[in-house]
């Protein structure tokens, strides 16, 4: 690193990402003037912007935060960090919370790169945002169901399933979405910064209906509560939330299993049967179709009064075994995407190494892998999109010919 880069660097900008790194690894200006031996004030005045940093002292602050120089010195948008609020429920565990504050930061690295590649490439992620929708003091079972309705019509969704939920939400909506792995009990966070929109995080290592419930749960948040961040328990104690978290609670089944679209497929199934009985394999037929749990769906239609009160119960207490019953049905896992990042995060940082506008590190680090598995992605996203543009030659050929 020369002392051309410091010369020419924003102090502000500098500064602010230094405190940062400070504040995250738990020093105080104090502990950071120690490590470049300087005064408490002099740490001050380098955070503020006010006196210039020197690369020996860069790289000695670098080290004691364990961040890279690279990290400091090049050119990318500051993003503030991210502040999301935990229940006094999970306060009482501090294992847990540092597992999943170690989570946040990685999210928050990945959601500041998405910011990064695309000022880089000068391709923003186009939103189409609602309102923000006005819920203080409304019945939650009756919002969370119109907002549900509304939802679907806006983004042309009708009342069936929605096999590409994720997609939807990114590629529709413009939320930036990540999938990392959690404790098993956290179920998805959730934040909203001005520069960045709507952010989510939702557990990996969850199943697919779990994940697919999750990011209904965290867009009801972004509906309804777009500026409060938060982090959400999977199996969390319903009458101990408060009203927020139970209409985030209560809008996934009315927003991945609406009541019209229901209820015809009910009926249809009843119909087709001979006796005019639902059975267990149509519930778990059905509970496929929409990709969501049997368990969801049991309550659903309990709710609906389509199934007696108690029927997941009575169930459950018979020794029922999910995923056998679905093996022995020959029901498929539902199709999902796994990816870590978004499709179209990951398009912008390929076109971005293609371009040679970053470099094949700076391309592993946007994809959080070592470089051989960035150059075996790398292949990967070239392949699908030479595929993409294979497909729409064919096309405009065809209509050429016309």
């Amino acid at each position: 690193m020369t002392n051309n880069v410091l010369d020419n660097i924003d102090l502000r900008q500098l500064g602010e990402r230094l405190q940062q790194a400070r504040n995250k690894c738990g020093m105080t200006q104090a502990d950071a003037a120690k490590v470049i031996n300087a005064a408490r004030t002099t740490m001050v005045a380098i955070e503020k912007g006010e006196r210039r940093l020197k690369a020996t002292e860069l790289i000695k602050l670098a080290r004691a935060y364990r961040i890279s120089v690279s990290d400091f010195v090049r050119e990318r948008p500051v993003v503030e960090p991210f502040q999301v609020q935990f229940r006094k429920a999970y306060r009482q565990n501090e294992v847990e919370k540092s597992q999943i504050e170690s989570v946040i930061e990685e999210w928050e690295k990945f959601c500041q790169n998405y910011l990064e590649i695309e000022e880089i490439m000068k391709a923003p992620l186009p939103q189409n945002y609602p309102r923000e929708y006005e819920v203080s003091g409304m019945p939650i079972e009756r919002t969370a169901e119109a907002i549900a309705v509304e939802e679907r019509q806006r983004l042309g969704l009708g009342d069936g399933p929605i096999p590409l939920l994720r997609d939807t939400l990114e590629q529709t909506v413009g939320l930036r979405i990540f999938y990392l792995k959690m404790p098993s009990k956290y179920s998805e966070i959730y934040t909203y910064d001005e520069k960045l929109g709507g952010c989510m995080a939702i557990n990996a290592s969850h199943p697919e209906e779990r994940r697919r419930w999750s990011l209904a749960h965290g867009y009801l948040h972004f509906l309804a509560h777009r500026r409060k961040a938060v982090v959400d328990l999977a199996d969390a104690q319903y009458q101990r939330m408060p009203a927020s978290e139970r209409l985030a609670e209560a809008f996934p089944k009315y927003f991945l299993m609406p009541t019209s679209g229901l209820l015809k497929r009910f009926n249809d199934i009843c119909r087709e049967n001979k006796n005019q009985k639902f059975t267990p394999t149509n519930l778990f037929t059905l509970a496929h179709y929409y990709g969501v749990s049997v368990e969801a769906l049991t309550y659903r239609l309990e709710e609906m009064e389509l199934l007696p009160s108690g029927t997941w119960e009575r169930l459950r207490d018979r020794g029922l075994k999910v995923r056998k019953v679905q093996e022995e049905l020959g029901l498929e896992a539902i199709p999902q995407r796994t990816d870590t990042t978004p499709i179209h995060y990951q398009h912008l940082a390929i076109e971005a190494l293609d371009q040679g506008l970053i470099t094949e590190g700076r391309f592993a680090d946007f994809l959080n892998v070592d470089r051989l598995e960035a150059r075996r992605i790398a292949n990967i996203l070239r392949e699908y999109s030479s595929g993409i543009m294979d497909k729409a030659t064919d096309i405009n050929l065809r209509e050429a010919q016309e």
